[in-house]
């Protein structure tokens, strides 16, 4: 009766564990990332030896500083392709410490685990996360591209082995499935470098890999699904992105940012109509203080829906949207705040009000000067913004 007793209580506790990693996965995705931040504690809490929670506090930690920054964002119909030139992340050093902490806890405890059995794909597969994640943040925040070319190697290892051993483990071919794409995709000198690491990338073989994961996949299936709405639209197919955000929208209600994905998609395909239609929606919602909407700064709404409006001609409502986003700019990321300025820049070049187009050009400059939108803006103080 004790050991029965025990195993009991064991099976409630493993469930209590899962519970609340499955309810901080439901906030991860629906951007609450404060509130999945305490359910992936409470499970370290409850189980310290897990490689895995550690890997989703670090995974969370990581988000909640690209969500603020503005990094989560497409370019919002720009027409620029950033997938390989995102901005550099400025964390607080307490931020970064926590971050690089948690990866190495879930490191030294899927090591040691293998240490017991080369073949424990669950270990196996925690170390590769780990990798990953801290390959990308090298990427993204230090900009150390050897050190993030060194550990994606290292991650895509890790995973390969899961594939050796367990052929039918979809859920390790994505990070296959990403380097291919990735590398495939990049400048021939860029993709010597990932040839010398082992990566030799193939697009196509990428994208099916993605393809497979999203369909089948259990573990890393929602991420995938993402991934490929992330990548119809930098190929431009982002019609082929819509059911995808769809089915993901009635997953996870309260993320804001995957409908104006989807009203970018609409109008990236040339549905300027049915773009501005979800935007209304997502206004609406917003009004009547739908779960999640409240944190959707009106700011985000009036830049969707004045960069839509430039790209469509209709150049005074554009403006008059884009004037709001201009004129709050606590509400803004970086990101937001340069592109709104470069809007507000061409449209008055567009109009010939070229004295004032250099203001806004000058403002975009001073706002984000590192920004993508800065240096296209330093290009249209000598020449005015000119439509094809």
């Amino acid at each position: 009766m004790r050991l029965l007793a025990l195993l009991v209580a064991a099976a409630a506790s493993l469930a209590a564990q899962t519970s609340l990693v499955d309810r901080g996965f439901d906030h991860f995705y629906n951007l609450e990332y404060d509130e999945a931040i305490a359910d992936f504690r409470q499970a370290i809490a409850q189980d310290p030896s897990s490689p895995d929670y550690h890997n989703h506090l670090a995974q969370t930690i990581v988000f909640r500083e690209m969500y603020r920054d503005g990094a989560l964002e497409s370019e919002l119909v720009s027409g620029n392709n950033s997938f390989l030139r995102r901005p550099k992340l400025n964390p607080s050093a307490d931020t970064e410490r926590e971050f690089l902490n948690q990866l190495a806890q879930a490191m030294s405890l899927a090591q040691a685990r293998l240490q017991k059995n080369p073949n424990d794909t669950g270990a196996l597969y925690a170390l590769g996360i780990s990798y990953g994640l801290r390959a990308n943040y090298y990427w993204q925040v230090r900009k150390a591209w050897r050190d993030s070319l060194r550990d994606a190697t290292a991650a895509r290892r890790q995973h390969n082995r899961i594939s050796e051993l367990e052929p039918n483990n979809v859920d390790a071919r994505l990070v296959e499935g990403l380097h291919d794409y990735i590398v495939g995709s990049l400048p021939p000198l860029w993709r010597m470098l990932g040839f010398l690491a082992g990566i030799h990338g193939d697009k196509d073989k990428g994208i099916r890999a993605i393809q497979d994961v999203a369909r089948n996949g259990k573990r890393n299936r929602v991420d995938a699904q993402i991934f490929l709405c992330a990548l119809d639209r930098r190929d431009n197919q982002p019609l082929k992105a819509v059911p995808l955000l769809q089915e993901l929208i009635a997953r996870f209600p309260r993320n804001f940012l995957l409908r104006l994905e989807l009203s970018q998609m609409y109008s990236m395909g040339g549905d300027g109509t049915r773009a501005l239609a979800i935007l209304d929606d997502v206004a609406r919602q917003k009004t009547g203080h739908a779960p999640g909407f409240d944190r959707l700064p009106w700011e985000k709404i009036y830049f969707q829906e004045g960069t839509i409006q430039f790209w469509y001609r209709d150049l005074d409502h554009a403006l008059e949207n884009l004037q709001k986003v201009a004129a709050s700019p606590a509400e803004l990321d970086l990101n937001t705040g340069a592109q709104t300025w470069l809007r507000i820049g061409q449209i008055y070049d567009l109009t010939h009000r070229r004295t004032e187009a250099l203001a806004a050009y000058q403002k975009c400059i001073a706002y984000a000067p590192e920004a993508d939108a800065a240096r296209e803006a330093r290009g249209y103080l000598s020449t005015p913004y000119r439509r094809v």
